[in-house]
């Protein structure tokens, strides 16, 4: 389908959605978040096995477009900052693993963007705020996936000095995989992106999926969740096509794929 704000592409198993509002600095306005969380939501439900979410332009997304907030009711603004939930849930709810690739500054809502993305790569030259901290509107949404990624006290360091990180410290923290320089980004995220959707597409759709329902629980609930999942896991077609190839030393030929419906 055709986007206004976005670029979709999709070369063999791999599918680009690339933010296209340069002259905006790529703002998540409110029609931008619904696009691609109509996009998102529309690969789900294809063949692809892996999606890599891109900029065009000088920033990668500078957050939230300020125009929808200047003298919002509260019901506006409420709306505002759930679709922007809606649509960070949905990156980590669809079945396939999902790359940021970030070229340039992600900042505000932007930042948050790549923190909710299951893996990212960044150029060097690349660059991470979310500067709530030093101006008038603190980045309570932002700091969520944030600090679900780097820990309490980068998170808040970030969150309340309003500071940038470069490309090397947000690596060092977790933010993102891996920083490159600029003329081999391209090339680590497709590598990063097929190494991540090698193997079962089912299996990875109840890896992704479980892990985000265990990772914030008690260690306890966790495992007990885990166990329940990994055993029934175990009986699927493609759990037993595995164990029997590596067994019979051979390769598995794998033919479950998640159900792209629900």
């Amino acid at each position: 389908m055709p986007y206004q704000h976005l670029l979709v592409t999709t070369v063999g198993p791999i599918t680009t959605v690339t933010l296209n509002r340069a002259d905006k600095r790529n703002a998540l306005a409110l029609n931008v978040m619904q696009e691609l969380t109509v996009a998102l939501r529309t690969i789900a439900k294809t063949e692809a096995r892996g999606v890599i979410l891109a900029a065009n332009g000088p920033v990668f997304s500078a957050g939230h477009n300020f125009a929808d907030m200047a003298g919002a009711t509260l019901e506006q603004a409420r709306e505002l900052f759930t679709v922007c939930t809606v649509m960070m849930d949905t990156i980590q709810s669809i079945p396939q693993p999902v790359v940021a690739r970030v070229h340039a500054l992600a900042t505000a809502g932007g930042c948050q963007l790549v923190a909710s993305c299951d893996l990212a790569v960044a150029a060097d030259t690349a660059s991470f705020a979310i500067p709530g901290g030093k101006a008038g509107l603190f980045c309570h949404t932002p700091l969520v996936a944030i600090a679900r990624n780097v820990g309490r006290k980068r998170a808040l360091e970030m969150a309340l000095t309003g500071d940038a990180i470069d490309a090397a410290t947000a690596a060092d923290w977790g933010l993102i995989n891996k920083a490159v320089p600029t003329d081999q980004l391209e090339a680590a995220t497709l590598d990063l992106i097929q190494r991540a959707t090698r193997g079962s597409a089912l299996s990875k759709d109840l890896g992704k999926q479980g892990f985000y329902r265990q990772v914030d629980l008690p260690q306890q609930q966790a495992y007990a969740f885990a166990v329940e999942r990994m055993a029934s896991a175990a009986l699927l077609p493609d759990s037993q096509e595995g164990i029997a190839a590596f067994l019979g030393k051979r390769s598995a030929v794998y033919v479950q794929m998640p159900d792209r419906d629900a």
